[in-house]
């Protein structure tokens, strides 16, 4: 073998990480956007790993290119090929760490959607144990919640004791706590979250 094969060979070597990092971050691009969503309360795994395969496929048709080139001009000894594949390996570890970044900049606000949920499941029992009738009033531990206007309006819907009619109720957290929950009917939430799909 020639000096100029064995120097490609060695740039082969060392350039050909892009693929198995965009295979190994993709899968973490899912789990961290699982635990840490970047929109909303919750994000199934393969809804996480979706996001990071699109993004990390933007940014390494997009971005690799132009990083490759400047890289290429800092380092002219670099074949194009090698310069590439470290410009596109950078751009996906970019891809995973913005969504890293933007999860955890999500998080307060998840945290105060629960908070915001339990806070009026709360008023809900409250207000059923005190005004219901008996049979609502067994288990208020199965309350239901659907949210209308989140964080602020929610319906809650407790079942009775043998599991065939349902007590709902409308909850505004900004109303002052003793107005705050108002009767509702006896239809489900099941049956109003079918009319939002």
């Amino acid at each position: 073998m020639d000096g100029a094969r064995i120097t490609r060979l060695r740039w082969r070597l060392h350039g050909a990480w892009m693929w198995p990092a965009f295979v190994l971050l993709t899968l973490l691009d899912g789990a961290i956007v699982h635990w840490l969503p970047i929109a909303g309360d919750s994000q199934s795994v393969i809804g996480g790993w979706l996001i990071g395969l699109f993004l990390s496929l933007v940014a390494i048709v997009l971005g690799a290119p132009t990083l490759g080139y400047l890289l290429r001009r800092l380092r002219r000894d670099m074949p194009a090929v090698v310069a590439r594949d470290y410009a596109g390996t950078t751009a996906i570890i970019l891809v995973t760490a913005g969504l890293l970044a933007a999860g955890l900049a999500h998080r307060p606000t998840v945290a105060a959607d629960r908070r915001a949920l339990q806070d009026a499941v709360a008023r809900a029992q409250a207000y059923i144990g005190a005004n219901a009738p008996a049979q609502f009033r067994v288990d208020l531990q199965r309350a239901t919640a659907f949210e209308l206007q989140p964080p602020m309006i929610y319906r809650v819907c407790v079942p009775n004791d043998r599991g065939t009619r349902t007590y709902c109720v409308i909850v505004h957290r900004d109303r002052p706590f003793v107005r705050s929950v108002s009767f509702s009917g006896y239809e489900p939430n099941s049956v109003l979250s079918e009319g939002t799909g």
